[in-house]
């Protein structure tokens, strides 16, 4: 074996563990009874050593370096995987195993806590875990930065969108909020001219949401022979490309907040399942970090099922599936139910248009906190103020401030900026598709996916994490994350 095949039969034992890992992670989050946490704990640690390991193995830096020696008889996807293999060798060796263990310890910990504490609404109880976690984090990225050659914020940034760095974001953020402040107003202002939309009422039964989350899925084109749906605390799409696993929860006083959340989560689905099979187990046969996962979920939750099309197809289906009767079951009428713009306190359930303030409102503390700006005991009336000044509102308790996300819980620093840079990119890639297929629209109208989902395919799937994703923007689009594709379409689409 030479030793880029050598380093190719490393990379794919590695993901073979990975894999086990995310679906015992699924399971702690939708099956395993509580009494399993302390096994499941040790579990995960041991797993996450094992990866460590194959990652920090003696000789695997001269495997590398023998591998980069002999690039002229590799090909473009060889040459990108060894690249991929490098920066994953870099996170890996900047970081001791120790810390690898205990970092998984302390985030299985955590999140089990955080479940708990969010219902009884007491923060206090979760802090000392969050400072652990807290304490952790800022080693781990200290470490990293100094391995990868920038700050330790970015260190975190790369782990989640290879190549981000704040100079990136920051700009991109700043001119979205400015943008923002003035234009949610412009918004209220406008709907307010016409009839407020009448909401559905009444009690949506958990059963009949999930078949219709399930028969949407099924127009969408996801398999249930290799995945399934389930409810857990925070939806999430967890598992491998060959067995995926979504989790919702449902309200049953308002079934848009399941529904869309079964949407999004089929979007990152249907992205693991396109990933070339050819690649399955090598880095560069990955998703191309969560900008561009986040990229794929959007494009289906907002763009696609947010359209007129798709709520016309929509329509007939709500009244099937919770007997619908009246004005407020109207095609115009739940239009204007999904675009109402409200800022409100709960990222998950926000609007398209004030959802934006609640990621910007993260980044700017999780930078703080890793930083040290911030400490986790202020971390309540950092939020209260963070959500005053972004969006008017102030929540008048943890549970719907602070602990609301389980990202911070759970060890995802880096992860927020994701969702906004997604909501850019899908904006770009949702028009590019239209322009490259004219019945993008009019399939959606009938609940036919194909159109999009073929061109989505051709132009991100199959290139998997072969390009940045800047390059896969730009290659689709004609340009880069561009903030003014996204102003576009939000005027396009909320004002008269």
């Amino acid at each position: 074996m030479t030793a880029y095949e050598k380093l190719e039969s490393r990379f794919r034992r590695h993901s073979i563990v990975q894999g086990a890992m995310a679906v015992l992670h699924w399971d702690s989050a939708v099956m395993m009874p509580l009494g399993g946490a302390s096994a499941r704990s040790d579990q995960l640690a041991e797993l996450a050593l094992v990866c460590h390991e194959i990652l920090t193995a003696p000789d695997f830096q001269e495997l590398l370096n023998a591998a980069e020696g002999e690039v002229e008889k590799l090909d473009e996807w060889q040459d990108t995987n060894l690249a991929e293999m490098r920066r994953r060798w870099l996170h890996a060796n900047a970081v001791p195993a120790e810390l690898v263990r205990r970092l998984s310890e302390a985030s299985s910990a955590c999140e089990i806590a955080w479940r708990d504490a969010r219902a009884q609404d007491d923060f206090e109880a979760v802090r000392p875990h969050l400072e652990l976690i807290v304490d952790l984090t800022r080693q781990s990225a200290q470490a990293k930065s100094e391995h990868l050659g920038c700050s330790p914020y970015e260190a975190l940034l790369d782990e989640y969108d290879p190549g981000s760095r704040i100079a990136d974001i920051e700009p991109l953020f700043n001119e979205l909020a400015e943008f923002l402040e003035s234009f949610i107003g412009e918004v209220v202002e406008s709907q307010g001219r016409h009839p407020r939309p009448v909401t559905p009422r009444g009690r949506f039964s958990v059963e009949a949401q999930r078949r219709l989350g399930e028969n949407l899925m099924r127009r969408l084109g996801f398999d249930f022979e290799r995945g399934r749906l389930d409810t857990s605390h925070h939806p999430f799409t967890g598992g491998i490309p060959e067995d995926l696993r979504l989790t919702t929860r449902y309200d049953e006083d308002d079934f848009t907040s399941g529904l869309m959340a079964v949407l999004h989560e089929t979007g990152h689905a249907l992205y693991e399942r396109g990933l070339p099979a050819k690649w399955r187990h090598q880095p560069v046969g990955s998703s191309r970090g969560m900008s561009m996962h986040e990229s794929q979920s959007l494009i289906i939750e907002m763009q696609a099922s947010r359209s007129d099309a798709f709520i016309r197809y929509l329509t007939p289906l709500l009244r099937d599936a919770f007997a619908g009767d009246g004005e407020e079951w109207q095609t115009d009428n739940l239009i204007r139910v999904y675009r109402q713009v409200s800022p409100s306190l709960i990222r998950v359930d926000a609007d398209e248009v004030t959802y934006p303030m609640h990621v910007i409102m993260r980044f700017h503390l999780e930078r703080a906190l890793i930083a040290g700006d911030l400490t986790v005991a202020d971390l309540p009336g950092a939020w209260r103020e963070g959500m005053r000044r972004a969006l008017g509102v102030e929540p008048g308790d943890d549970r719907d401030g602070c602990m609301q996300d389980i990202h911070w819980f759970s060890g995802g620093f880096g992860y927020f900026p994701t969702y906004t840079l997604g909501a850019i990119a899908a904006a770009q890639l949702f028009r590019a598709a239209q322009r490259a297929v004219p019945d993008v629209l009019s399939g959606l109208e009938i609940g036919d996916f194909r159109p999009l989902l073929s061109w989505l395919r051709e132009n991100v799937h199959d290139l998997a994490s072969r390009y940045t994703p800047q390059d896969i923007l730009t290659r689709t689009t004609g340009r880069s994350f561009d903030i003014e594709v996204f102003k576009t379409h939000l005027r396009d689409r909320y004002l008269d």
